[in-house]
Order: C-alpha cells, then structure tokens, then sequence
C-alpha cells in the first residue's frame, strides 16, 4: 500500500519538478533575460499582458506542490514496511560483518621508563653532602 503512494507521489513530485523549471524559465526577469529565449511574446500571448502575475501565482502553487511532496514522501519512506526475508538477507550480504575484537588478539603497551618526575624519593639525602 505505500510503495504504490510513494510510486504515485515520486510520479507527482517528478512532474511537478520539470512544470517548476519551465515555468521560472519562462518568467521576465527585470532585465527580460530568459523571458525573451522563446521568442519574445511567447508569454504575453498565451498569457495575455498580465503573464508576470499568472506565471508569479503558478510558480507559487508548484513550489507549495514541490514541498507537500517531499515532505509526504520523506514520511512514506522513513515508514514503510520492512522488507521481506529476501531483501534482508541481500542487505545482509552486501554488508561486510566486522569481526569481533577481543583484548587478547591485541599486543600489549611497551612499559616505558620511568622519567624523573616518577622516581621514587628517598628520605635519605643524596650522598655526597
């Protein structure tokens, strides 16, 4: 049952994706830079003189659609169901397994010397006083 939603919603999200950048393509920047790459008057007549508002209001609603899908398919995905016995043993297998570590298998610390400061002190002054 989730997998077909996330099926239908990814189908959405993809769709909604590629009408989004269309869409901010086709839209008048201050300068008229990429508005004009479709031949000038493109918007204006399928639009008609107001297409800075529709195509504003149509880039709204596609990014509002944008971020429902993700968030809907971000919450599909972290809960759907586990997967079968097959999927787990692939998993499993596609995973190296560590070997456990055990504190024989590791070599011991060299002791070092003892410095100056770990000697022991002696109550005895030194000898040749």
């Amino acid at each position: 049952m989730i997998s077909v939603l996330i099926g239908i919603l990814l189908a959405i999200h993809v769709v909604v994706c590629i009408l989004l950048v269309f869409i901010v393509l086709m839209q008048r920047p201050r300068s008229e830079g990429l508005g004009t790459a479709f031949g000038g008057a493109v918007t204006d007549t399928l639009f008609g003189s107001g297409a800075g508002n529709v195509l504003t209001n149509i880039t709204k609603w596609l990014g509002t659609i944008f971020f429902i899908t993700t968030l809907s398919l971000a919450y599909l995905y972290s809960h759907r169901e586990p997967p079968s016995k097959l999927g787990q043993k692939l998993q499993n297998a596609s995973m190296p397994q560590a070997a456990p570590l055990s504190t024989n298998a590791l070599p011991a610390a060299p002791k070092l010397p003892a410095g100056p400061a770990e000697q022991p002190i002696s109550a005895a002054p030194p000898a040749g006083k």
